[in-house]
């Protein structure tokens, strides 16, 4: 069958570029060897979101006390907890079934693999195989959790993002590998059940991408919840010969060994690049990447490439965004090329983490003269009547031009708050005029404004 254009891979990189591309006018076909939706919709930034819910659920019930409020004493059910976030995760997915055929769109149920002359070849579960072809195929294929080669997951004792959403009973002890997004969500959701969590970093502050006041204010909230945490550490080898895991880790102290039921590997994510044509369609990459321009062509003609395999964010809205541009492209539009600098990175653990932009070192680094301001949620009437005190707003500023160079932010619901700042910069809102737009009374939100009057010298309720 000839399309227009044929997504191998159907996340949020994939099927949103499918269904632009329908909107567009496009024939369209969607290659999917596993669930429509990703990874990402079905083991992913969904259903961890319906396993987070279910912890703050339970971390309220236990705090029940500070609001006035008697409960009898709750009690966490693992499975029931694990079966909600798979079901949501269900209903999402039958929701992109919904949409594909809303939007005219084929779905081909099996592996999709990119060969020359505009052709795509798919592998049934039956083992059959089928030629489509094409005028342009887009590759957008996602990620799968790193594996290090001295920690070997076996998918049991040491396992991966994947294996931790549907465990089959809760561990008391885990060693969490890494502390970006995957592996503060994990520890935050097991140990506000009652697992106890160690997480191992190997850099010098946890959620090391983020700015460093972010990284200290974590670190001081999960040792409050009793998570313990070793950074400037890695985890040299684990031992799962007997009823649990040994883990030596490396500190700058010497070697320690850590006992736990479960290690859970959250070093990242890695690119599926393998098997998917680009060595028989020459398509080049670099550094475990698919090498593309601003609009996503890859070094073939009719071949592009989106999402995870491409060098920028791993993240599902740069994804679907990455998707957008390329069809609008493809269909004879003129998108703008998308702003890597102004793409907001979200992190649920509790304290939420939302940031964009420069970190104050980064634009520092970048030769630019700051203006800082921190509002504390200790200072926000509607964060002490809501019980959640921890975090602050931080925005920096460019202080020749008043330029909105970054905000990061550590609190309750600060991930519903960090569009506003991404908004801001897309529209080259200064300092001032942020300053000037009133926000409403109590709300969190108001925080960005108070931490801009901070950075002003104008600042009212600190």
């Amino acid at each position: 069958m000839n399309y227009d254009v044929i997504v191998i891979g159907s996340g949020p990189g994939g099927y949103v570029a499918a269904i632009r591309a329908s909107q567009l006018g496009l024939k369209t076909a969607v290659v999917e060897r596993e669930s429509l939706g990703g990874i990402c919709l079905n083991w992913g930034c969904i259903p961890t979101k319906a396993l987070l819910k279910s912890a703050q659920v339970f971390e309220y019930i236990n705090h029940a006390a500070d609001y006035g409020i008697k409960t009898a004493e709750a009690e966490a059910d693992f499975a029931a907890v694990i079966k909600r976030s798979r079901g949501v995760a269900d209903g999402m997915s039958k929701g992109v079934q919904f949409l594909m055929k809303k939007n005219k769109i084929d779905v081909i149920m099996g592996t999709g693999k990119a060969k020359p002359g505009n052709k795509v070849e798919v592998k049934a579960a039956d083992g059959s195989q089928k030629e489509y072809t094409a005028t342009s195929i887009i590759l957008a294929t996602g990620g799968r959790s790193r594996e290090l080669p001295n920690l070997k997951q076996d998918g049991k004792k040491v396992i991966g993002y994947r294996q931790a959403m549907v465990l089959p009973e809760q561990p008391k002890s885990m060693v969490v590998v890494g502390s970006g997004a995957i592996g503060v969500e994990f520890a935050y959701f097991y140990a506000t059940l009652g697992t106890k969590v160690t997480i191992v970093e190997f850099m010098d502050n946890v959620v090391p991408v983020e700015d460093e006041d972010i990284s200290k204010q974590l670190l001081r909230s999960f040792k409050k919840a009793g998570i313990d945490i070793m950074t400037s550490s890695s985890v040299e080898s684990v031992d799962t010969s007997g009823a649990g895991c040994k883990v030596q880790v490396k500190t700058a102290s010497g070697m320690q060994t850590l006992e736990c039921d479960i290690v859970l590997s959250a070093a990242g994510v890695v690119a599926n690049i393998e098997n998917i044509g680009l060595e028989e369609t020459g398509i080049k990459t670099e550094k475990g990447k698919v090498v593309v321009d601003e609009f996503y062509n890859t070094s073939v003609k009719g071949y592009y490439a989106i999402g995870d395999i491409v060098a920028g964010q791993a993240l599902a809205h740069v994804a679907s965004a990455e998707g957008i541009i390329c069809v609008e492209k493809i269909a004879g539009h003129k998108p703008e090329p998308l702003d890597y600098n102004n793409i907001p990175g979200c992190t649920y653990c509790s304290p939420e983490i939302a940031s964009v932009g420069y970190t104050e070192k980064a634009a520092k680094a970048a030769g630019y003269e700051v203006k800082i301001g921190k509002f504390p949620f200790s200072a926000s009437g509607k964060a002490s009547a809501a019980g959640v005190k921890d975090g602050f707003v931080k925005v920096i500023y460019d202080a020749k031009y008043g330029e909105l160079l970054g905000a990061h932010m550590i609190g309750a619901n600060v991930t519903e708050m960090i569009a506003e700042i991404v908004v801001a910069r897309k529209l080259e809102t200064t300092g001032h005029e942020m300053l000037k737009s009133v926000h409403p009374h109590p709300t969190m939100s108001e925080a960005i404004m108070e931490a801009t009057a901070d950075a002003y010298g104008e600042v009212i309720h600190l």
